[in-house]
């Protein structure tokens, strides 16, 4: 300190005047720093970026980029097009997918449903159009400063055609029946393979609780639906069949759509061994009866195999002779419950009571006695499982409901779209 005074020049006005110019420097750089603190509005916000009031000025000069419209259209159906199909989609262009909205209306304004698909610009019905009614598609985007981005374009159904294929199902509204029933779907004319795809789209079903299935084309007029494994007890189905308009080749189309509300009762599965002549009777999950049970004979042996309850009959009449004239027979029969086309049934016959359990006597049937004959027939139900095992012969796939008698994987490769 003492060598810092002394190096100051003699006089007294000097020191004064650096001592002024030294705090007027620290009042500007004091105010500086108070300013750069709080920038002023016209140097761009104070962004903290480091960049001066000029280039803030610049920044806020800049003119913003005018927002411009997309453009849209409507590419198929063709402007004012006729005899478009009851099923046809409605394909778009749109600069901006994501926001564009497509709509289809009737003459009277009605909606109809549909989905879009945004990425592929495509709108699909979610019904079947009227036949000989008019459309119009509106496609459009958000406004931009007051101007409407949209067009519009009109089509029209094809009239009713003179071909129409019947579609009906097996099975009606309310219906209670067992774990192994299938859904059946019946075509009053073949389906070529070609269309079977787009006719099993159209055929959705949906089950609480949610299990896994398919459809499988059992031949050209009927195709089934099974889940993975057994239908859960206690299970609510419900299928939308929507063929009205579907196109079932050469020339042909779906009649009409339909649904159906069902449900799946207790679980009943019965398991016969042939070697050891009983039938085991499973109620969800527990063994609550077994029974003794004969065969079929050598000659006329049962099927190995799974099958399902198809019909019930308390009292019938088997009667062979038209087929078998020389050895044919006729006789009454009671508790039938048929489980192959070919003629096979769980029924009673108090003639082979006495080997029941023992002995095969039977033409191709499980025999029981008659008491327990009446006891099953009052619990079993249209779709229970009946699995055969140990026989001289397979059961031969389509000889009944055979849907259980093939792997999911087997049955699945029966879908069209697998």
């Amino acid at each position: 300190m003492r060598q810092a005074r002394s190096s100051q020049p003699s006089g007294g006005r000097r020191p004064v005047r650096a001592t002024l110019v030294a705090l007027l420097a620290g009042s500007l750089l004091f105010t500086a720093a108070c300013s750069d603190s709080k920038s002023p509005s016209w140097q761009g916000g104070g962004n903290g970026s480091g960049s001066n009031g000029a280039a803030g000025t610049a920044e806020s000069g800049s003119p913003s980029p005018e927002p411009t419209l997309s453009t849209v259209a409507v590419t198929s159906p063709a402007a004012a097009a006729t005899g478009i199909e009851a099923w046809s989609d409605v394909k778009y262009t749109s600069e901006d997918p994501e926001n564009t909205t497509v709509k289809v209306t009737d003459a009277k304004g009605t909606e109809v449903k549909g989905t879009v698909d945004k990425d592929a610009k495509v709108w699909h019905p979610a019904q079947s159009m009227a036949w000989g009614t008019k459309y119009t598609v509106t496609v459009s985007t958000p406004a931009v400063d007051g101007k409407n981005n949209e067009t519009t374009s009109d089509f029209t159904v094809m009239k009713q055609p003179a071909n129409l294929v019947r579609v009906t199902s097996f099975l009606g509204d309310g219906n209670v029946v067992g774990v192994g029933m299938p859904l059946i779907m019946k075509f009053g004319r073949a389906i070529p393979e070609k269309y079977r795809a787009a006719v099993e789209r159209n055929m959705v079903v949906s089950a609480t609780p949610a299990q896994e299935g398919t459809w499988g084309w059992i031949s050209p007029t009927e195709v089934h639906y099974r889940p993975k494994v057994y239908w859960k007890a206690g299970t609510k189905i419900d299928y939308k069949v929507q063929l009205k308009g579907v196109k079932m080749g050469d020339g042909w189309y779906g009649r009409s759509d339909l649904t159906v509300d069902l449900k799946i009762g207790r679980s009943m599965v019965m398991t016969v061994s042939n070697k050891t002549k009983k039938m085991t009777v499973t109620q969800d999950g527990k063994v609550i009866k077994t029974i003794p049970v004969s065969l079929g004979k050598p000659s006329t042996p049962s099927s190995s195999g799974t099958m399902v309850v198809i019909e019930k009959k308390e009292h019938t009449v088997f009667d062979t002779t038209d087929e078998d004239p020389s050895g044919g027979y006729r006789t009454d029969i009671d508790f039938a419950q048929r489980i192959t086309w070919s003629g096979q049934f769980i029924h009673a016959a108090p003639w082979s009571e006495g080997v029941q359990g023992k002995r095969n006597v039977s033409h191709g049937c499980v025999n029981v006695s008659e008491a327990m004959g009446a006891w099953l027939f009052s619990r079993t139900m249209m779709g229970d499982v009946i699995t055969v095992s140990g026989t001289e012969e397979k059961l031969k796939n389509g000889n009944g409901w055979t849907d259980w008698n093939m792997s999911y994987s087997a049955f699945k490769q029966m879908s069209a779209l697998s």
